[in-house]
């Protein structure tokens, strides 16, 4: 009966993993590109973006950006041309096939989710509703 409960945890954690391997975010080169020279006027290229979702906003969750020096244990990582972002394994069930963008438009320069489980966002685009 041991067995079949050692078999039966080592099932789901292969499970757990493979689910969390399936999720993914990319990072466009554009964004890339603008966390690499953000990092460098920090003066420290260890850094990572960090994207966050939290409830709030005028949509019910909200986008957050930052860097941080630090990968948690529920964090998954993401790479692009040197560039690592992290997100927390809540967020990521929220972000789930997006795509972190850095856009300059006449009206301002930001960072920017296209974020297929959103079924609305708010006119800026920092928040949204599933």
């Amino acid at each position: 009966m041991t067995d079949t409960a050692t078999t039966d945890t080592a099932t789901t954690d292969t499970a757990t993993l493979a689910a969390a391997e399936s999720r993914t975010v990319s990072l466009s080169a554009q964004a890339a590109r603008r966390v690499a020279e953000l990092r460098r006027q920090q003066g420290d290229e260890r850094l990572m973006l960090r994207v966050t979702v939290s409830g709030g906003g005028c949509s019910g969750f909200q986008y957050g950006f930052g860097f941080d020096g630090t990968v948690n244990e529920d964090d998954l990582t993401f790479e692009r041309d040197g560039v690592t972002m992290v997100i927390d394994d809540v967020s990521l069930d929220l972000l789930n096939g997006a795509e972190v963008d850095y856009v300059e438009e006449l009206i301002g320069a930001s960072f920017q989710i296209r974020n297929p489980n959103a079924s609305s966002s708010c006119g800026c685009g920092s928040s949204f509703a599933v």
